[in-house]
């Protein structure tokens, strides 16, 4: 009865039904005497005694609640997240057995079942660490191999979604648009030249060779198309130069393998840990999204419970306006740097391509979303994606009561964001990463397994971004400080 409801609440509704309860039976008892009485003048006497005697259960029942909050209920809750981190998160660290101090032998036998967990998990993890590291050994070896070859390859699933490509293929596909795993094929060619290729492909078995155009059929390809064994899986080859340049955080080879196979799901009922998420942060002229602007956008992408190494969204972008010097002082962002940056619309819509069919992650997610949002129009696309903000997403794991900000969390978590990196946008973004990719584990082991259930749970905490964005006069979001 009630499960739905966090421990707490339900704990804070059990001392008011009490405290309900005492109020009734001393409002009875005293009308009852009343009516015995029979002495109609006795009537204010006895609504003061009921008052008096509720006014003073109320304050009991309040006192004795804030007690048994402080030294129960909120300790059962730290313990449960300190124990689901050893458990599901990889943190290291010792359960800290003082916050439960009053839950008796509880939290001593929670830190020890954790240490023994941990010790197994240490034998355990050494033993994978040597299969994982012989392994990476001979994938690089392999790597180094593909990388030396002079093709630029594509491995596309059954519905045309990238699951490979090597350096090659990356610097083709850059001259359109960033390449990323998951990506449809058409989002970087032509539909219309491309069909035909495909279908005789597919009709004969056999390889098919034809020239196709960009989306944008601005620039003309010409590429090879070949299956792969009996499956509806197949290889783009494009006919580039011997030589190419590798693009700047490209790995020589990226691949997934697992979207291959990866069943069909709506994306809202798709487990957490096969969803793509696109996780980013802004870096702005100050904290007013209604007349503020963006001067810098980083994004990474989690694909199937990972970041994908080398697929990354970094630019700077011209605010059209001066940066004050109290922004510069924390982002490190001054308008020499911006002078040549693209503007918001043209930088607002690369990132848009980058977030094609990804749920869309932030720390304090309606601030960023705020000031894209402000530009949609000009921009010409709709900001329609499923949103998490890992705000929310810690209050769901670790209870509203504890701090969440993003140094926080990461200090909860165990991540280490360098001082180089903090308050800029890449940096930021890739710690909100690691903290997605360390909560998905932990989400799951709460129950959680989908982006429905997630949306559900945070929808609870909502009242923490209201929080944290309070609404001015203007319809802005007013900050004090500067973004947690």
């Amino acid at each position: 009865m009630l499960t739905h409801l966090s421990l707490r609440l339900r704990i804070f509704l059990f001392f008011g039904l009490i405290a309900l309860g005492n109020i009734a039976i001393f409002v009875g008892g005293l009308w009852l005497g009343y009516l015995r009485a029979g002495l109609p003048a006795l009537l204010d006497p006895f609504v003061f005694a009921g008052l008096l005697a509720s006014f003073a259960c109320l304050g009991i029942c309040a006192a004795i609640w804030l007690l048994f909050d402080e030294h129960v209920a909120k300790p059962i809750e730290t313990l449960a997240a300190e124990m689901r981190l050893k458990a599901h998160g990889g943190v290291s660290r010792d359960i800290d057995a003082q916050t439960a101090r009053y839950l008796g032998d509880l939290a001593p036998a929670a830190a020890g079942l954790a240490g023994q967990l941990g010790d197994n998990t240490l034998q355990t993890a050494r033993s994978i660490a040597q299969e994982t590291a012989r392994l990476e050994a001979e994938k690089q070896r392999l790597t180094a191999l593909l990388s030396e070859m002079p093709v630029a390859t594509v491995m596309l699933g059954p519905d045309h979604r990238i699951v490979l490509y090597d350096a090659q293929a990356a610097t083709v596909l850059t001259r359109i648009a960033q390449p990323r795993l998951n990506a449809s094929l058409y989002d970087y060619l032509d539909r219309n030249t491309l069909e035909p290729a495909l279908t005789k492909m597919r009709k004969t078995g056999q390889e098919a060779r034809a020239q196709v155009a960009s989306r944008d059929k601005t620039q003309s390809f010409a590429i090879c198309l070949k299956p792969l064994g009996q499956g509806d899986s197949y290889v783009l080859i494009f006919d580039a130069p011997a030589t190419v340049l590798m693009p700047q955080d490209v790995q020589p080879l990226v691949f997934d393998f697992d979207l291959i196979v990866r069943p069909m799901h709506e994306i809202a009922d798709r487990p957490l840990h096969q969803q793509c998420f696109v996780v980013f942060d802004t870096e702005t002229t100050g904290l007013l999204p209604h007349r503020d602007e963006i001067v810098q956008i980083g994004a990474v992408r989690v694909l199937n419970g990972r970041q994908v190494t080398g697929e990354r969204f970094d630019t700077l972008v011209n605010p059209g306006r001066p940066i004050p010097e109290s922004a510069s002082r924390i982002h490190g962002i001054s308008p020499a740097m911006v002078a040549d940056a693209p503007k918001i619309t043209a930088a607002a819509a690369a990132f848009h391509h980058f977030a094609t069919d990804a749920v869309i992650v932030a720390h304090n997610a309606p601030f960023d979303m705020a000031f894209l949002r402000r530009h949609a129009k000009d921009t010409g696309v709709q900001w329609d994606h499923p949103i998490l903000d890992t705000v929310l997403l810690s209050a769901v794991l670790f209870g509203a009561s504890v701090p969440h900000t993003l140094d926080a969390l990461c200090a909860r978590l165990e991540i280490t964001i360098p001082a180089a990196q903090r308050h800029t946008a890449l940096g930021d973004a890739q710690a909100t990463a690691a903290a997605l990719v360390k909560m998905i584990p932990l989400l799951q082991a709460r129950g959680f397994t989908t982006l429905r259930d997630v949306i559900e749970q945070t929808q609870r905490h909502r009242r923490l971004l209201e929080d944290l964005n309070p609404v001015d006069n203007h319809g802005g979001t007013w900050q004090a400080g500067k973004k947690p």
